[in-house]
């Protein structure tokens, strides 16, 4: 996690970008491609986009929750081989682990598209022997984890004030940047999530994964719960934030919970929510889920009362189909084409807000009315390996979104590959030379212009602007992408 002012971030990482665009391009060895100048160009011309915009001298105030865990990272295949666990002959998803076979099998079943996932270890003599035998593994890493506390990070490091909710140990505190102020209760021990990364093309056995990504599991008995919630929602009071973000509900997914306990806990979530100020703007982070009631409770009592939504390729299809009446999508493609993602978000933001209309509706009130229940959908970010697209309504409170869509596009090269300052010689682009805006026939193309990289356009009662990623082909990191990305995309709109 990053730490520190993030003003300082921004004005020298931006220009040590720029140098080295200058730099790549000037002791280039003959013979490179275009397709290296075309690099050049599009990350000039991204940082650009980003710069156009920035924070004012008032730091923005962000309450962010909840949670927070230490993460350690490792080789996922290096640690599987350590602890003797075989290839399985069968790769099969599984809602929970309860045995180290499971294990192989939902690795397996993950690792070969390359799609992220996270799966409660209901095995604590499991659980307790991959701790260990990752703390042996060279070249393991510690660092913060959670939702909440990356985010925070991430914000804090961009020039915002931070309120976390989360229950950390002391030495979770200490680290944490001067802007953030912790709302939550001190606990001894902090969890551990292990973190199982692996880079493209990586193998285990007779599988080959098809792109950098990571595969977590956890044993968590503290995040569930939202420990901190009671906590956060008192120095919310105070703090008037001017926007709240909710994550690492995640946390919830197939934990043994009594009869009732997790939809209480839930619905004190939502009048927390709903009890905000109009003028806070509220995000909710998507994550991985696959437990079917707890995403019925999120739809009914957490969703209707954000106006902005953030998640991945795989989330994306995932609520979709949930939103649609149908089952929870556990894999979907991990390399969508844009107009298939352009389409999703068009149908989830028409969904969403038809929900908040029919519930209104429902109970006599006019959708405009500020005696309304809940919010409509303004703001749904997607980011995926290959680009970044983001909805947002006409006339809403969320601004500068062709630099934020820049600034979410440059924040992933920076997390992926550990570095505030974007090296080419490390980065390829991966999108299209061109892409429809629909997969409806006879739907508009769109050419991606070096110099103009983010193309943005009007439909119905939103504004749409998408793109590219600098993917990095030097990955240091890709737990956590999704929170700084989203984070990053944030922070120039509030």
């Amino acid at each position: 996690m990053e730490r520190g002012s993030g003003f300082s971030f921004m004005k020298y990482g931006t220009a040590v970008s720029l140098a080295m665009v200058l730099l790549a391009y000037w002791f280039r060895p003959p013979g490179d491609s275009r397709l290296d100048d075309r690099l050049d160009t599009v990350l000039s011309s991204l940082l650009r986009a980003e710069s156009k915009v920035g924070i004012n001298n008032a730091r923005p105030r962000v309450a962010i929750g909840l949670g927070g865990c230490v993460d350690i990272l490792v080789d996922g295949v290096r640690l599987l081989n350590k602890i003797g666990l075989p290839p399985t002959d069968q790769p099969l998803h599984h809602d929970y682990i309860e045995n180290a076979d499971q294990l192989a099998q939902s690795f397996a079943y993950f690792f070969v598209p390359g799609a992220a996932a996270e799966r409660f270890v209901m095995n604590n003599t499991l659980f307790s022997q991959l701790v260990e035998t990752s703390r042996e593994l060279p070249g393991n890493r510690w660092s913060i984890g959670g939702n909440a506390p990356v985010m925070a990070g991430r914000m804090a490091t961009e020039g915002c004030d931070v309120l976390l909710g989360g229950s950390f140990s002391p030495d979770f505190a200490d680290v944490l940047s001067q802007h953030i102020t912790v709302a939550g209760n001190v606990v001894e021990e902090p969890d551990i999530h292990l973190i199982l990364e692996y880079p493209s093309g990586a193998t285990w056995g007779q599988y080959t994964a098809r792109r950098a990504n990571r595969y977590i599991v956890h044993s968590d008995d503290h995040n569930p719960y939202l420990a901190a919630l009671e906590d956060f929602e008192d120095k919310l009071q105070d703090f008037h934030p001017d926007l709240l973000v909710m994550g690492g509900l995640q946390m919830m997914d197939s934990f043994p919970f009594q009869q009732g306990e997790r939809k209480n806990l839930l619905s004190r979530l939502g009048n927390l929510l709903s009890s905000s100020s109009p003028r806070t703007g509220v995000h909710f982070e998507m994550a991985s889920f696959v437990d079917e009631g707890l995403m019925g409770d999120l739809l009914r009592l957490v969703l209707p009362n954000a106006d902005s939504l953030g998640m991945n390729e795989q989330e994306l299809p995932n609520l979709l189909s949930l939103l649609r009446g149908s089952n929870v999508t556990v894999l979907s493609d991990p390399n969508p084409r844009v107009a298939t993602v352009l389409d999703q978000m068009r149908e989830l933001y028409r969904l969403v807000n038809q929900r908040y209309r029919d519930a209104n509706e429902d109970s006599g009130v006019d959708a405009n009315a500020a005696s309304a229940k809940g919010r409509p959908l303004s703001r749904l970010h997607v980011h995926t390996l290959a680009f970044q697209a983001m909805i947002v309504t006409r006339g809403s409170q969320w601004k500068n979104t062709m630099s934020a869509v820049a600034k979410a596009s440059l924040t992933a090269n920076r997390h992926v590959c550990g570095s505030p300052d974007i090296d080419p010689s490390k980065a390829r682009l991966i999108m299209d030379e061109s892409f429809s805006v629909s997969r409806q026939e006879g739907s508009q193309r769109i050419p991606l212009e070096e110099t103009r990289p983010v193309s943005c356009w009007d439909e119905d009662d939103y504004e749409i602007c998408v793109a590219p990623n600098l993917v990095c082909t030097d990955v240091y990191q890709t737990a956590g992408g999704g929170d700084n990305i989203s984070a990053a995309g944030l922070v120039l709109q509030i």
